[in-house]
């Protein structure tokens, strides 16, 4: 058994943890790019801290996913504010750009350089900015990940900046963060955790660390993702999400993932729509799809036998059976009112563009199961 394990340098989780970001950042450097969204209101009350700390700040605002633009600005203006250190405040968008903005800070050259697919795909050289995450939602699991992934408009593709470099120097994990969350972004984000931690536990590059990562997950968010969504200052139901998130983040940089992700990176390229609400919508159909084709070409996989674990997790029944498991992800997307892909301008003529490209997305070679091009044409179809 041969496996590796790499996450960030350190990690601080609790209630009230944000309260300490002030006295790491000066260990980190003189003045902090802060990557933030849409409004720099939210990094309000950090960029005071910091002042009472006697550190500076310069407010980096995202709008939406983190596109291939949006990095080159984020890099220009810590150039010119002379930032020698970077603070992620918000969801896996603001993280993955600042991770990004911090490796392209230290190593120079351009953005297309280091990137997959579009790009050349160079291997960062130099350790990256020191960089702070701090989630404000609780699915990507960002804060502890290795990989950048940005949206490139021009060639309405989603791809990553991969390098150990690139893991943060802090996660810093508050869940009273994710306390005001609406229920929306609760439901997507929260299913966005609940598929990495499924994936890297059914994929077939799965070892025992991240096992018990994600059957500690997988609990956690069976019990508390719906009472998240439905009752949001539920603190306890919070630090489960939270947990469950980050345990995710910490499977899937080190195992991999599945089908579900491998037809999120395309879709996410093509239309606007968030990276969660891709995975909710598409998680019971690869479960469904999955289980079917194991049981009928790999009976013997312990794939499946996997998936029935996974059932009894989230069931808490001891007897379910894998399709028990698909059956209660189903009504939980029912329940959480997960929209349908079309609502994000996926039309039916599009299916046929998609699969083929998620057909080669890395993350589709660690399914557990090969599915031929139509049981992806009908997952992606039941989606729609």
């Amino acid at each position: 058994m041969t496996f590796e394990f790499a996450t960030a340098s350190r990690i601080i989780f609790g209630p009230g943890t944000f309260q300490q970001a002030s006295a790491i950042v000066p260990s980190l450097g003189r003045r902090a790019l802060v990557v933030t969204g849409k409004s720099a209101a939210r990094a309000q009350r950090l960029v005071e801290q910091l002042k009472l700390a006697g550190a500076s700040a310069e407010v980096c605002c995202l709008a939406g996913e983190p596109t291939t633009d949006a990095v080159r600005a984020g890099v220009e203006q810590a150039h010119a504010a002379d930032c020698d250190c970077v603070i992620a405040l918000g969801g896996g968008s603001a993280i993955d750009a600042a991770k990004a903005i911090a490796g392209l800070l230290t190593n120079g050259g351009e953005l297309e350089d280091y990137l997959e697919v579009i790009g050349r795909a160079q291997p960062l050289t130099k350790p990256a900015a020191p960089l702070l995450a701090i989630p404000t939602t609780a699915g990507t699991g960002a804060e502890v990940t290795r990989n950048a992934v940005l949206a490139s408009p021009e060639h309405r593709v989603k791809a990553s900046l991969r390098s150990p470099h690139l893991l943060p120097r802090v996660a810093l994990v508050d869940p009273e963060l994710t306390l005001d969350l609406p229920p929306a972004l609760t439901a997507s984000t929260g299913m966005d955790a609940l598929t990495q931690l499924i994936e890297p536990y059914v994929c077939g590059r799965a070892n025992p660390l991240t096992d018990a990562l994600c059957i500690e997950g997988m609990r956690r968010a069976a019990r508390s993702l719906r009472r998240a969504y439905e009752h949001g200052a539920d603190k306890s139901a919070r630090e489960d999400m939270a947990l469950a998130s980050l345990f995710g983040g910490l499977a899937l940089a080190n195992a991999g993932l599945g089908a579900v992700h491998g037809f999120a990176a395309p879709i996410g390229g093509m239309f606007p729509a968030p990276h969660g609400a891709v995975c909710a919508a598409l998680l019971p159909g690869v479960m469904a799809a999955n289980v079917r084709a194991l049981r009928e070409r790999m009976p013997d996989s312990p794939a499946l036998r996997r998936y029935e674990e996974v059932a009894r997790l989230l069931t808490d029944r001891p007897q379910a059976t894998a399709e028990d498991g698909v059956a209660w992800t189903a009504e939980l997307c029912r329940a959480l009112e997960i929209p349908p892909l079309r609502l994000w301008g996926l039309g039916a003529l599009d299916v046929n563009a998609v699969v083929p490209k998620a057909m080669q997305a890395s993350s589709m070679k660690a399914n557990p199961v090969q599915l031929s091009e139509a049981e992806l044409r009908d997952v992606l179809a039941a989606a729609r």
